[in-house]
């Protein structure tokens, strides 16, 4: 009987063991695994890493359209899109997202094109319809005033000039104005200025002259025919 313990107890010694010789390995094949993914992941990340040389030039957007040679006006009104252009010199590290806004001289900004004015880094144009736009904001309208348009990548509207990388934009500036709607004249519409216009006329003293001057020239001639 005795014996039969002894041989139980030592089974369950060698049991025990070499559970813990199985665990042991797991653990370590674990280990293993986790750090060949580290590595790895590692690996890829240094090779992902873009270097830029700080003698490379600033990244720059230059505007394609409108021209810019002069201010462009824009007329805010159903089916009236507005589309800005541009193209982009010396990007190095090229922006996850670009961010468009039109900053009116009376200080409100307003994002533009239609995805809430951040669109893809890459983009080299966005259309903008400024009439959806007001319909759709009536506490923020659009004024009839002067706009400077601003461009910037990852690093905001303010970043600094760096080699290879984005440098924001605000060259563009335009206008927008609200066309009045029509009024016929059957319904009572006169032109103030205009007949203003013509009582100044009227009364000034070259004009009185004139007529004067027509007068007599016209009985003068009268006269000439009769005696003829």
């Amino acid at each position: 009987m005795k014996g039969e313990l002894h041989y139980l107890e030592a089974r369950q010694q060698q049991g025990g063991q070499s559970q813990s010789q199985s665990q042991s390995q797991s653990l370590s094949q674990s280990g293993s695994a986790v750090s060949g993914s580290q590595s790895q992941t590692a690996s890829r990340t240094t090779s992902s890493f873009l270097s830029i040389p700080q003698s490379a030039p600033a990244g720059l957007l230059t505007i394609t359209q409108p021209p810019q040679q002069s201010t462009s006006y824009f007329k805010v009104a159903e089916n009236q899109f507005i589309t800005f252009g541009w193209n982009f010199s010396y990007i190095l590290a090229t922006p996850t997202h670009l961010t468009v806004s039109a900053v009116c001289e009376n200080g409100n900004t307003y994002p533009v094109g239609p995805t809430n004015g951040v669109i893809d880094g890459t983009a080299t144009s966005v259309v903008w319809d400024p009439y959806t736009y007001q319909t759709s904001h009536p506490n923020l309208p659009l004024a009839q005033a002067k706009y400077t348009l601003k461009i910037w990548g990852d690093g905001g509207p303010d970043a600094a000039r760096e080699p290879g990388v984005l440098t924001p934009n605000s060259a563009l500036q335009f206008a927008l104005y609200t066309p009045q709607a029509y009024t016929p004249i059957s319904s009572g519409w006169s032109c103030a200025g205009c007949s203003s216009a013509v009582s100044q006329h009227i009364a000034h003293p070259t004009f009185v002259a004139l007529i004067a001057t027509l007068m007599v020239v016209f009985i003068s001639g009268s006269a000439l025919l009769r005696r003829i």
